[in-house]
């Protein structure tokens, strides 16, 4: 997006009553946060609630798109290399995950097939030794970028990014900055895919682009520069909606454990060959999004250190009509249809069985989706995989990569790295801690207490929550669509 300085005066110019007043209302603490935050960090979150929450003007749902995947070019401290994946010419993939949509569901859920999609995305590694401004170089093809960015990849750490952006926004190229710095941090390197964006591409098609974009690191197609990169190696990674792809990517990866029953690990055919599906080292959520009927207590009890507006304020708020919304035939979700939000592989906080998952970071702070993560945490530790939970008191959604100049964000990143690093190494272990507000001082979390909701109150949350958004679209967004 512009972010000019004459496009940043623009925009905040007309609210400057309001950050006069929210500056005052922090400097004589009569704000409920002032004693959490700095004064930065309560302008920059009060500021950006005010221009998401209801009374601002809703831009059509293409606009926000090309303004928020626009790519400004490579420049700093990153190399950069471009992949373009030819589709294969077998159909085992994607039926492999039409099968596992069937089994985990219950045969009341109407979603579309979709086509298999070339692999896209940006290898991301450090580069040493320039400024924050130096452009890349134009001289290299993107084979000869891959070769230097390996020429400085010094540990076995392969991160499998998938980025936020509530599944219709961003993509790899707006965020550089944060793979970069992943990649200098745990000395590896990151793969940040280009998954299909809803509205235009309803569930599953992230889905199965996310599958492939696993398989291709596994048994890489014969047009890719990288070698067979490990399992024991590639950890998966996602903030906010890319958390949730990472969550669903391994429920399906788990279900097609479960399903296979001959010897050794389940196969697909890909590119000529039967190759093995193994799972992967860990995974790395930051602030996953988990629920997407968006139902848990948290959403409305935690706003008050969130930019995001809760479910309360948003349900009539509808996005201006243009090529890409109301789909057609009109559905309930951006994302996925209205019958279909409970789903499993949708909503991964709605998949009871995790066992055998591997280790799992959560790093999130005191925000409105904490219910849904508290409760993917706990529902993990109980069934006996490593969790390790990292919880910033008093701070919103995503909040190191909104509020970077922070030392909480600083900390932040490192213990995403750190554990990174750790799974890969196999060393990581079981723990839960809440860093608190300013001081950064730790507390232990019992991840058997985490979150008090039971099994029972989450489905029904979530019972309620679908049901609102189906009703707020009407009978005819849930009306079944054909499957190709």
């Amino acid at each position: 997006m512009e972010s000019s300085p004459s496009a940043m005066l623009k925009l905040l110019l007309p609210k400057t009553p309001f950050i006069f007043k929210t500056a005052l209302a922090h400097t004589f603490h009569f704000s409920e946060t002032s004693s959490k935050w700095d004064l930065r960090t309560e302008v920059t979150i009060k500021v950006l609630r005010d221009m998401l929450g209801p009374n601002h003007k809703l831009t059509p749902i293409t606009k926000l798109q090309h303004l928020t995947t626009k790519d400004t070019g490579v420049k700093g401290k990153v190399w950069i290399c471009k992949v373009h994946l030819k589709t294969p010419e077998e159909d085992d993939a994607r039926q492999l995950v039409f099968k596992s949509i069937q089994e985990l569901g219950d045969g009341s859920e109407k979603w579309t097939k979709c086509d298999m999609h070339a692999v896209e995305g940006e290898w991301t590694g450090g580069r040493a030794g320039i400024s924050d401004t130096e452009p890349e170089p134009t001289d290299l093809t993107e084979g000869e970028k891959y070769a230097k960015l390996m020429g400085e990849v010094k540990s076995k750490v392969t991160l499998l990014y998938f980025h936020g952006g509530a599944m219709y926004l961003l993509d790899p190229a707006t965020y550089r900055h944060l793979t970069g710095r992943v990649a200098r941090l745990t000395g590896g390197r990151v793969f940040s895919v280009r998954y299909r964006l809803a509205p235009q591409n309803a569930f599953p098609a992230a889905l199965l682009d996310a599958f492939m974009a696993y398989l291709s690191l596994l048994h890489p197609p014969p047009d890719a520069p990288h070698e067979p990169v490990p399992a024991a190696e590639i950890v998966f990674g996602g903030d906010s909606a890319g958390g949730m792809l990472c969550t669903s990517l391994l429920q399906l990866l788990l279900q097609i454990h479960r399903s296979h029953t001959g010897p050794g690990l389940p196969t697909v055919r890909w590119y000529g060959k039967d190759v093995e599906i193994p799972l992967p080292a860990g995974l790395a959520l930051s602030s996953p999004w988990l629920d997407v009927t968006r139902s848990l207590p948290s959403l409305e009890g935690l706003a008050k250190y969130d930019y995001l507006p809760p479910p309360s304020l948003t349900l009539g708020m509808n996005y201006p009509p243009d090529a890409a919304w109301p789909a057609s035939p009109p559905r309930a979700d951006l994302y996925c249809e209205g019958e279909a939000l409970m789903h499993p592989l949708v909503s991964p906080v709605a998949a009871s069985d995790w066992s055998g998952s591997p280790p799992t970071f959560f790093g999130l702070g005191e925000e409105m989706l904490r219910d849904e993560d508290a409760v993917l945490a706990k529902r993990l530790h109980k069934q006996g995989v490593i969790v390790r939970w990292r919880e910033f008191e008093a701070m919103p959604h995503c909040f190191a990569m909104m509020l970077d100049a922070l030392p909480a964000s600083t900390t932040y990143f490192e213990e995403f790295a750190k554990f990174c690093s750790e799974v890969v190494e196999g060393k990581v272990t079981s723990d839960g801690e809440k860093l608190l507000a300013k001081t950064l001082k730790r507390e232990a979390v019992d991840l058997e207490k985490v979150t008090e909701l039971t099994d029972e109150e989450i489905a029904r949350h979530m019972q309620e929550g679908k049901e609102r958004i189906i009703k707020k679209h009407g009978a005819a967004a849930t009306e079944a669509r054909p499957m190709l």
